[in-house]
């Protein structure tokens, strides 16, 4: 709707994780560096946490379009809270495996993929989103996915997504011997002040935005203060300000149309509470 109204080539901020909208923080680019760095090691584990909506599945995806022209093999999966074999079933079917009831079957497949794969001097790299819902036998099972090796050479590299209570889970003696294997782990945090500035002005301009709608100063300050720097919140925010803009024929948003729209999203989501949530599952 606003989209005609505002003139603009798409949605500037959508929910789903499209690159093209890839804001290089400073938190994020050392996530970046951290991830890129791994796909060169080729073993063990990079770990990325963060807070719900700060940018994690963006990271993997952005990392996937970077590394889309390399020889790169790359399986997503986003988790729920899957057991240990279940976990292997889902791991095999994000590699383009056939399925099988056995266990034994599906591990035998997939090294013969993985050696297939180094031989045509290919990296197989396994991004595991949502990795706080694993329950801790899976996440040792990941760890056994990454004894695959062939001529003293790991097979498999695994980047595990997480929020920030899935750093409690690496925490406990249990997984002593896969924080062992983990290469580099890092917090991405909100964004700061004028960071979330450039951030919504990235985005706007990528969808051919022409200062219509305007933004005052102070107006980039009350999105801050609302949002709390989430990326997500964020997007919820400017979302259904531009909508509200587009209804009541604005060109120019003030701090008063931030709380308003603010106030409107505080009674849908959290009518008892004190202070803004957004934090939408997904």
């Amino acid at each position: 709707m606003y989209k005609a109204f505002y003139h603009l080539q798409a949605k500037p901020f959508q929910l789903t994780s499209d690159p093209r909208f890839f804001y290089s923080s400073k938190g994020h680019r050392r996530a970046m560096a951290y991830l890129v760095y791994g796909v060169h090691q080729g073993e063990g584990f990079i770990v990325i946490t963060g807070e719900i909506g700060a940018g994690k599945t963006m990271l993997a995806s952005t990392l996937a379009r970077n590394m889309a022209s390399r020889n790169l093999v790359l399986a997503q999966v986003v988790s729920t809270s899957l057991e240990a074999d279940d976990l292997v079933r889902m791991v095999a079917a994000a590699l383009g495996l056939p399925q099988d009831n056995s266990k034994a079957i599906l591990l035998n497949r997939m090294e013969q993929f993985l050696v297939a794969c180094q031989r045509q001097g290919k990296k197989v790299l396994l991004v595991v989103d949502e990795a706080q819902n694993l329950p801790p036998r899976s996440v040792e099972e990941l760890r056994m996915l990454s004894n695959f090796v062939c001529a003293d050479k790991p097979l498999l590299q695994t980047f595990l997504l997480g929020q920030p209570e899935f750093r409690r889970t690496l925490q406990s003696p249990a997984m002593e011997q896969l924080r062992q294997r983990v290469i580099a782990s890092c917090h991405l945090g909100p964004l700061d002040g004028a960071e979330t500035e450039a951030y919504i002005l990235h985005r706007l301009q990528t969808v051919g935005w022409r200062d219509d709608p305007s933004f005052g100063k102070d107006t980039f300050d009350a999105i801050y203060q609302h949002s709390g720097g989430i990326p997500r919140r964020i997007n919820i925010l400017c979302d259904r300000l531009l909508l509200m803009g587009c209804l009541d024929e604005k060109h120019a948003f003030t701090v008063k149309d931030v709380a308003t729209v603010t106030g409107e999203l505080q009674q849908e989501f959290s009518p008892a509470g004190p202070r803004l949530d957004l934090e939408l599952e997904g």
